[in-house]
């Protein structure tokens, strides 16, 4: 169930964490609760799923890296999880995840690479096609051609809404 305090706290995260030594202290203090029940409440918001994860957001072109390539991969479905367990260990490897095939684009696991050049980015990876076994499987290389706004969730909207579900009860 979630409460009015669960609004409150929502809405002072979806724009991002505070940057210092103790943010959910410092959440806690602009919405007048101990870092302790921040932390729990985030705990159990994650855990009931109205939170799916909390990340870091970075802004990799501010960084100086503009050569950006999402892979994909046609891999067989049951080595999925194997393979894109080994290639998220790479540390150039910033996402690895499974999405599902779709009519026309046979495609099922993604990885991102950023580097600051195409060169580099096509050397990693080559390096990674062979530390992982993947030279047998079909792949297309997705260079990025602009940057899109980056941003976490927006719970706003649900918290308004769940607010007047509240006051309703």
């Amino acid at each position: 169930m979630i409460d009015s305090r669960d609004l409150e706290l929502l809405e002072h995260i979806q724009t991002g964490l505070p940057v210092c030594s103790r943010p959910y202290a410092e959440i806690g203090r602009r919405c007048d609760m101990p870092e302790s029940e921040v932390i729990e409440r985030l705990a159990r918001l994650k855990q009931q799923g109205l939170i799916k994860r909390m990340g870091v957001i970075v802004k990799h072109r501010k960084l100086g890296y503009r050569a950006n390539a999402m892979v994909v991969w046609n891999v067989p479905d049951d080595r999925v999880k194997q393979l894109g367990g080994h290639m998220s260990r790479f540390p150039f490897v910033t996402l690895c995840y499974r999405r599902p095939r779709r009519p026309g684009w046979p495609y099922n696991l993604y990885c991102m690479i950023h580097g600051k050049d195409r060169a580099t980015v096509l050397q990693q990876l080559e390096q990674l096609t062979v530390a992982c076994g993947l030279t047998g499987f079909d792949h297309e290389v997705l260079f990025s051609r602009r940057c899109f706004k980056q941003r976490g969730a927006v719970y706003k909207n649900i918290a308004v809404t769940a607010s007047a579900e509240v006051a309703h009860g």
